[in-house]
């Protein structure tokens, strides 16, 4: 008898987000909406992908939730599947695979961000059939300790101080800014991606994209790419150094199949990247001397650009076009776990950043989801908008995530973006920024 097998997904659960890989390969992020728990719509996404093939398919699940094995059918209806090449289908014996968080998901106990999941060993079936074997053993305590060290460094006076050896406890700037630095640090298992997105051109997308790239590459070891996703006249290249190759993504596209070989060594993407020095990052870039016809982007050449990226960095910022309807524009948008949306003191730019917002609540659930959770920060472009962005800032305030802003800097306004040039109070601005996005990746 021919045994059929059903193609496969997968699902890794971080927290109150997961990671979807198709069939096709590709992956895409899938956040819980509402009070809606994140296997659930995992499970839907999953039901998605089998009502689109119209067959049953299997669904694989690892991370916070445990790891599972899952028939889908395509009204979304679950059957087990067992965790052994040789087990029997028809037998009750399930392997010792718990469904519970997905048969059930309002029954099952989530862990908290950060709270270590233990999980016993499996239990022989003699040891199963034993009673006495079976009876828990006796909790211990652990006897390590976590290793982390969170203590901010004293700075100003009493960084002075501390250094004669009298102990003095962290300001609360300190504190706060050591939080915000772990969070910025962040190793996620997978690749990320953040799109800086605003209709209007001259809003401060590029000096946005620069500014998150040096913050997650200087505190977090580097292994970030800042993408100048452009169909028209992208600055980004023209803001930060060139790198020894005057490469850019229309050279890239050609290479990719070599660079997802595997066989490729991760130092050959630098043939088609400028690394920034001193900020640590690495930027992708267009041609602002091409008009858009000669370098538009289709929805395929974008997944495979996606891909490569993928495979060599473990985050990735957009620096998005103006054009909503390109369809590079919209495959950056399905690919992003967080959006961050730039605006001036202006009421021009603001409400284009607004008008953003309602289009994507009314584009589809997961853009709606993206728009809810999307980080606002209002740039003083001169000295004396302070007021101008405190309106601003105040009139996004409860439809979005997170609201900041950006007080004026002379080394913002032109020339190359370098975080080093920046005045303290700017910098700290942008770790804040940088850490609001990082909870939602």
């Amino acid at each position: 008898m021919t045994t059929v097998i059903p193609p496969r997904t997968y699902a890794t659960v971080t927290g109150p987000h997961a990671t979807f890989v198709t069939l096709d390969g590709h992956s895409e992020p899938v956040t819980a909406t509402g009070g809606e728990d994140i296997r659930q719509a995992i499970v839907r996404r999953a039901a998605d992908e089998a009502r689109r093939t119209g067959t049953p398919i299997e669904l694989v699940t690892s991370g916070d939730r445990g790891a599972h094995r899952l028939l889908v059918d395509p009204a979304g209806d679950l059957t087990r599947l067992p965790t052994t090449n040789n087990a029997d289908p028809n037998s009750d014996d399930d392997g010792g695979l718990d469904l519970g968080p997905y048969l059930d998901v309002h029954d099952a106990t989530v862990p908290s961000r950060g709270e270590e999941v233990r999980q016993r060993a499996p239990q022989s079936a003699e040891q199963r059939a034993d009673g006495a074997s079976a009876a828990e053993a006796p909790a211990r305590p652990t006897f390590l300790t976590p290793t982390a060290d969170t203590t901010p460094g004293a700075t100003g006076w009493r960084g002075v101080v501390a250094a004669l050896g009298i102990t003095v406890r962290p300001s609360a700037a300190e504190v706060r800014r050591a939080a915000q630095q772990a969070l910025v640090a962040r190793q996620w298992a997978g690749c990320r991606t953040l799109a800086v997105v605003n209709g209007k051109g001259g809003v401060g997308k590029t000096m946005t994209t620069a500014m998150l790239a040096a913050v997650y590459a200087r505190e977090g070891g580097g292994n970030v790419l800042a993408w100048d996703n452009n169909d028209t006249r992208g600055t980004l290249g023209w803001r930060t150094e060139q790198g020894l190759y005057d490469t850019t993504l229309r050279d890239l596209l050609p290479a990719a199949a070599a660079l997802l070989a595997p066989g490729a060594g991760v130092s050959e993407i630098s043939r088609f990247v400028h690394h920034q020095n001193a900020d640590r990052y690495d930027v992708l870039r267009s041609n602002p001397e091409l008009l858009a016809t000669d370098q538009r982007i289709n929805a395929a050449e974008f997944d495979v650009l996606m891909q490569v990226a993928a495979r060599f960095y473990r985050l990735v910022i957009f620096d998005s076009g103006n054009d909503e309807s390109a369809q590079r524009w919209l495959r950056m948008i399905d690919s992003s776990y967080q959006l961050v949306i730039p605006t001036l003191t202006t009421a021009e730019s603001a409400e284009s950043a607004a008008l953003l917002l309602d289009a994507l609540r009314g584009r589809d659930e997961r853009s709606a989801a993206l728009a809810d959770r999307a980080v606002v920060l209002v740039s003083q472009s001169e000295p004396a908008g302070t007021t101008a962005a405190r309106r601003i800032a105040d009139g996004f305030t409860g439809h979005v995530r997170a609201v900041h802003i950006i007080p004026f800097d002379p080394a913002l306004k032109a020339g190359p973006l370098r975080f080093d040039t920046l005045r303290p109070p700017t910098r700290d601005a942008w770790l804040a920024v940088a850490a609001s996005a990082a909870e939602g990746l």
